[in-house]
């Protein structure tokens, strides 16, 4: 093996462990709390924490935020038992909680689009547990140990907020061993032990590419014990075995070239994901990129440690469409030295059965300060429509004039982008044939 495969073969090796080192760590820094603390977003291990408001600017564990939904976010390790998720009515509000497995994938999605205004309890299980189902409950599988849930809420606004609260308290999850049928009869813990050198404000992104090649791939090996590779990734496993990559094994016997050759690929690894990001936004109608196969992602690996980077908890094509534009109407970079609009004919609003919105990024793919504390807008923000149906939406850093301050998506001073996300989006959406329109720069 000549020293450029070994690099290339490297270089591989860390993109193909990006998802499960990046749930490592984003693990570590958003259940680093004794107890439950919604106001930091944390909870420990196998608790939820309850986002009462939508992000904000301060928010950066997960990169490219929404501000449609309130979350219920929980980390999980199923290694021990299988936990019980209880849910709520819903009634008419459109709700889904996906199950995010180590390796980023959606490996089970409950919500309004499949399930309607209620469904559960559910029996959440993991690799190790071969155990009979209990009667009343339904069985989600995961293939790993490490599971991440993000429950989504659609949510109006602050004056909403209350009333997806209450839906929220009522998301419950409950080791299988403490369940008698009702949520009610369970206190979570409040005394968890935390490591003393847990790290609660460092971004995960920024702690998982900090990390040389020694400390990288050690910690992929160690995940991967529990949470074990895909059956379909066995021929690449056997090409990483001579670096010393493999579920559970030490690099302590790795020669010191080969430790060499995996720091270079940390150090390049980030660069990597940025090449891909551009070459897969390259490929626009438009002038947006339409990121298609998100969340089931085989043995695809360039793309999953791509979205894992910049779209972290991604959903089901079925789920949510995530169009995303860094560039204007005539291919130039988006930023907030100029004015944009976003013109929607009457027939072209965007097509869902659930909800949709325009969200602003900044150039580190989390919310942009501004005045409004407005990170996004869509079909629920009381924007006005012109006289013949059509819809204008303002894509500047200044506010535009009062008349159509309603309909103003705020920009960063500098560079930006944004995401059209199509929450449960219809057909035409799906296949392809609706596009959205360019942002046109005016002014």
């Amino acid at each position: 093996m000549t020293d450029e495969s070994t690099e290339q073969l490297a270089t591989e090796a860390w993109l193909y462990g990006y998802p499960l080192v990046t749930a490592a760590v984003t693990m570590d820094t958003m259940t680093a709390v004794p107890a439950r603390d919604d106001a930091r977003r944390k909870a420990p291990v196998n608790q939820f924490c309850y986002m009462r408001a939508t992000p904000d600017a301060s928010f950066t564990e997960v990169v490219s935020p929404n501000a449609d939904t309130l979350y219920s976010s929980a980390w999980l390790d199923l290694s021990d038992q299988p936990l019980v998720l209880a849910l709520p009515e819903f009634g008419d509000r459109f709700w889904m909680v996906p199950i995010l497995d180590a390796w980023s994938n959606v490996c089970a999605v409950v919500g309004r689009r499949g399930n309607g205004p209620s469904a559960g309890p559910f029996l959440i299980a993991g690799p190790s547990w071969s155990g009979p189902t209990p009667a009343g409950l339904t069985l989600l599988t995961s293939p790993t140990a490490v599971n991440w849930i993000i429950a989504r809420y659609a949510t109006s606004g602050p004056e909403d907020f209350p009333a997806v609260n209450r839906l929220q308290d009522a998301t419950r999850l409950i080791p299988l061993s403490e369940w008698t049928g009702d949520p009610a009869d369970y206190a979570p813990p409040t005394d968890v032990p935390v490591p003393a050198d847990a790290d609660t404000t460092t971004a995960p992104v920024d702690r998982v590419h900090a990390l040389d090649g020694r400390a990288y791939f050690t910690l992929l090996n160690r995940m991967m014990a529990d949470n074990p590779p895909a059956p379909a990734d066995a021929p690449l496993l056997d090409r990483l075995a001579g670096l010393g990559i493999a579920p559970g094994a030490s690099l302590d016997g790795l020669s010191a070239d080969k430790l060499a050759v995996l720091d270079t690929a940390t150090r390049r690894g980030p660069q990597i994901l940025h090449d891909l990001f551009a070459r897969a936004e390259s490929a626009k109608t438009g002038g947006w990129a339409v990121h298609r196969g998100l969340g089931d992602y085989g043995t695809d690996y360039g793309k999953r440690a791509l979205i894992t980077r910049f779209g972290y908890g991604a959903n089901l094509d079925a789920d949510a469409l995530y169009p995303h534009a860094t560039t204007d109407a005539e291919g130039r970079p988006l930023d907030g030295a100029h004015t944009y609009v976003l013109h929607f004919e009457a027939d072209r609003i965007p097509p869902v059965d659930g909800f949709w919105s325009l969200t602003m990024m900044n150039e580190r793919q989390f919310f942009a300060d501004n005045p409004l504390n407005r990170y996004a807008i869509g079909d629920r923000s009381g924007m006005r429509t012109n006289p013949d149906g059509s819809l204008d939406i303002h894509v500047r850093h200044e506010s535009p004039d009062p008349d159509h301050e309603s309909n103003w998506l705020p920009a960063p001073a500098g560079s930006f982008n944004v995401f059209l996300r199509l929450y449960w989006p219809r057909r035409p959406a799906l296949t392809g044939d609706w596009t959205p329109p360019p942002l046109r720069r005016t002014g």
